[in-house]
């Protein structure tokens, strides 16, 4: 991250400084770029100095998920300090029996459905610990959880037709009705699915640490009605969740308040105590301080870019020269771009307004369909969520499941590829039969 931010800070004073217009779009209610509209503007390189100073401000800038992450990791060591959590593994274990390897498509499936639904990335972070006991409990390493929840959801969410903070905000922007060509990314999402499934598992079976007869002749735990009901303030804060992110426009100051309450809840109810309530929550933030500051310091090398004027700068500079290429070379240049672009804003909506109304007039001049840009962008910057170092729920989810970065890498490279090169698919056929 260090290093990162070094480089961005470099590049203040080797790329030349310039803006696009911005203007509120009555559509989508955000502010976006005006194509055509780019000018230079004094450097602004910075300094030392300034460059340490953008540490700060991209924990300023990430604040609300930093203390999301703060209040999420005290809340579930709580409810850990309690045995329920523990009690609740070992009842899905022995009810698996020999069959482990099938947590591997359930927890997929689900946490899929929240990331083609609402594009589910940080609140991932609040499963962490339940995730963490199930794979040592099953003798998988870690790095398996993360692919079956945060890995599953951003495969879901890049190949979505309805994910809001992705296809939706594109489709917006390229003056598409909502949910058009859902046919065609459906099956893509699906057939993506499966590829990351078959790799996840295919991945784990050598990986495992334990074999089943270990697993099944493993201490467990047995229930008492503490656990029954800390489990259940769990269900119910989590049901609370996906009402407030669906219903009433929650953001992580809300979630965090409320899983902070889950923990005082489930501290009383488990027999912890004032006090011994208190001391999980400090463990618990110990415990994710690694992840939060990962948050911060990712969001850091935007800040340097942005303070120096340059983002619109990349931007401009990796998608002119596609305006000279053929249709099909376009669309993978595209999709190439994007990927680019997402490293230093690591935000979908946010490359989404500040790219789409740049692409359209584009896509239009050399007769590529609209959908196939939208694609083109799902595929660039969706699945970079996958890789790159500046996604801050990527790095805080491995850093607080004790998974290294590295390891990720050699694990996702493969598969990346596999997913690109459906995705290259995907658009090469939308061209050649016209999606509309």
């Amino acid at each position: 991250m260090a290093a990162g931010i070094a480089l961005a800070a470099i590049l203040t004073h080797i790329l030349p400084a310039g803006r696009y217009d911005r203007q509120d779009d009555p559509t989508t209610g955000r502010n976006v770029v005006v194509a055509g509209s780019y000018k230079p503007m004094p450097a602004t390189p910075l300094g030392f100095f300034d460059t340490l100073t953008a540490i700060p401000k991209g924990m300023l800038s990430a604040g609300s998920v930093i203390f999301f992450v703060f209040l999420v990791g005290g809340a579930f060591t709580v409810v850990d300090k309690t045995g329920a959590l523990q009690a609740l593994i070992d009842s899905l274990v022995g009810s698996l029996g020999k069959s482990g390897i099938l947590v591997i498509p359930i927890l997929a499936m689900a946490f899929a459905a929240g990331g083609a639904l609402e594009n589910m990335q940080e609140e991932i972070l609040a499963f962490v610990p339940l995730l963490v006991l199930l794979m040592r409990r099953l003798g998988f390493p870690v790095l398996t959880g993360v692919a079956a929840s945060l890995g599953a959801a951003a495969v879901a969410a890049a190949f979505s037709p309805i994910n809001p903070f992705q296809v939706g905000i594109a489709q917006k922007l390229a003056g598409l009705p909502l949910l058009s060509g859902w046919q065609f990314r459906t099956i893509a999402m699906i057939l993506a699915l499966a590829i990351w499934i078959f790799w996840t598992i295919r991945w784990t079976r050598p990986n495992r640490v334990a074999t089943e007869e270990t697993v099944a002749a493993a201490p467990k735990t047995s229930w008492t009605w503490r656990h029954i009901l800390v489990l259940a303030s769990v269900i119910a804060a989590f049901t609370l969740l996906v009402a407030g992110v669906s219903r009433w426009d929650w953001d992580f100051d809300q979630l965090a308040g409320m899983f902070f309450m889950m923990g005082v809840i489930a501290g009383v109810i488990g027999g912890l105590g004032v006090e011994g309530t208190a001391d999980a929550f400090v463990e618990g933030f110990r415990g994710m301080a690694y992840a939060a500051l990962l948050i911060g310091f990712s969001r850091a090398i935007f800040v340097v870019m942005d303070d120096g004027r340059i983002v619109d700068t990349v931007v401009k500079a990796l998608f002119t020269p596609l305006s000279h290429w053929p249709a099909a070379a376009t669309a993978a240049g595209m999709v190439a771009a994007h990927t680019l672009i997402h490293i230093p804003v690591p935000s979908v909506s946010g490359q989404a307004v500040l790219t789409m109304p740049l692409l359209v007039p584009l896509s239009d001049l050399l007769g590529i369909s609209r959908q196939v840009t939208v694609f083109a962008y799902q595929m660039g910057a969706g699945l970079c969520e996958l890789l790159t170092p500046t996604n801050g729920a990527l790095v805080a989810t491995l850093a607080a499941s004790g998974a290294k970065f590295e390891e990720w890498v050699r694990f996702i490279v493969p598969v990346y590829a596999m997913l690109l090169t459906l995705g290259l698919g995907a658009i090469l056929f939308a061209l050649a039969f016209g999606l509309k």
